[in-house]
């Protein structure tokens, strides 16, 4: 078995925009991962075939991004028990139908569900590195590091923001 990594599955090369923003939280946090692009209707074997290698192989969770029909995270969780996040990306209905298709699984194969777009894809990862970071102690510093660090960077802006109320500037 390798080293333990997050998996990453998008439905289509079109949600790489997205996506990007999950492999730019795990990369910060140092997290191993892998990328790729397998569609739950157009490549079924091939993601059947992916999700059992990878699992296989350390894989420690799955983040599947999808829109429209959003079958990709249910299709993975439905050959895994590692834990599955599921990215509603939006395509039509402004994301919804993408949302509810991953949100509604039956009972016993859940997919946990993030917000529609970059900021579900931002936090699919950070929840995939927390999931990591469970038996990782070093991991589990990054994160705490990261949340710290924006907890100064949101007290400054107050701080710079009661300033400028206080000198007549707002």
């Amino acid at each position: 078995m390798s080293k333990p990594f997050v998996a990453i599955l998008m439905g289509s090369d079109s949600d790489l925009p997205i996506m990007k923003a999950s492999a730019d939280v795990l990369r910060s946090l140092e997290v191993p991962f892998e990328m790729k692009v397998s569609s739950a209707h157009r490549t079924p074997v091939q993601t059947h075939d992916y999700v059992k290698d990878a699992d296989q192989r350390g894989a420690v969770a799955f983040i599947c991004a999808a829109g429209m029909a959003a079958h990709l995270a249910g299709a993975v969780a439905a050959n895994t028990t590692k834990p599955v996040i599921g990215v509603p990306i939006e395509s039509s209905l402004d994301g919804l139908d993408a949302l509810l298709s991953t949100v509604q699984m039956p009972g016993g194969i859940p997919v946990a569900t993030v917000a529609i777009g970059k900021a579900g894809a931002k936090n699919a990862a950070y929840l995939a590195s927390q999931i990591v970071a469970v038996q990782d102690a070093e991991l589990a510093e990054r994160i705490k590091a990261e949340r710290l660090a924006n907890t100064a960077a949101v007290v400054a802006k107050d701080k710079a923001l009661q300033e400028k109320l206080a000198n007549g500037e707002i």
